[in-house]
């Protein structure tokens, strides 16, 4: 059985959808702008459901217990299976001790990223390793953790010169022939020789994105987090 890979959605999305993806995550709640606690929380929700908070807006005397108090709300409401602290800003004291809150009064599971979860007795929230990197060596700190991990389709250059090597993201386009795969890393590369460089083209593509998450679960991955507008078509 492979690992659960949950499909994050705006609440634009959640109207406008058809039909909901089997794994449905929320993730339009953030820090609110105008008070202390948090805005675009869910009204109606499907069974199952994982509820992300992001920092997309600032934390900035935002009140952690009037967070914890609207997410045990949704909680006793809405039976959420999972919360997700998508904290990206880092070394936010402040992000720090709402985290540590949320973490250890919500009644189900939550996870937080690296760099708040790492003192935490929660799951680890981890953005994928980039396309060079295998992903045994990227999850290696983090052994004994339980680890949910982003699963994103990605594209990079990596620069080879005489002086070193350069590591860039790219926007997903289709690679040029002749293609090759990388069966360790999960990705398909090209190579382009330049006069003062040799240029290697990544890619993992959504056929090869299930070969990465089936690793992961060897690896002691719990669950997958993606986004519903790049995997959900």
């Amino acid at each position: 059985m492979k690992i659960p890979v949950y499909l994050a959605m705006t609440a634009a999305e959640f109207e406008s959808a058809d039909t909901l993806p089997e794994n449905t995550a929320w993730m339009a709640c953030h820090f609110s702008c105008y008070g202390t606690g948090l805005s675009n929380l869910p009204h109606r929700l499907p069974e199952n459901t994982m509820v992300i908070v992001n920092d997309r807006t600032p934390v900035m005397g935002h009140d952690p217990g009037r967070i914890l108090t609207q997410l045990l709300e949704i909680y006793e409401v809405q039976k959420p299976k999972y919360f997700l602290l998508d904290f990206q800003r880092k070394d936010e004291p402040l992000t720090a001790e709402i985290t540590n809150l949320l973490t250890k009064e919500l009644p189900c599971p939550a996870a937080a990223t690296p760099w708040y979860a790492k003192t935490l007795d929660c799951p680890v929230f981890l953005s994928p390793p980039p396309l060079h990197t295998p992903l045994k060596d990227y999850l290696s700190p983090w052994k004994g953790r339980e680890i949910w991990l982003e699963a994103a389709i990605m594209q990079q250059t990596v620069t080879v010169t005489e002086t070193g090597s350069c590591v860039s993201p790219v926007s997903f386009s289709k690679l040029a022939e002749p293609v090759f795969t990388e069966t360790n890393l999960h990705c398909h590369y090209h190579i382009e020789q330049k006069e003062d460089a040799v240029v290697f083209h990544l890619q993992r593509d959504s056929a090869l994105l299930s070969e990465f998450t089936d690793e992961a679960k060897t690896l002691g991955v719990t669950m997958g987090v993606g986004l519903y507008q790049q995997l959900g078509r």
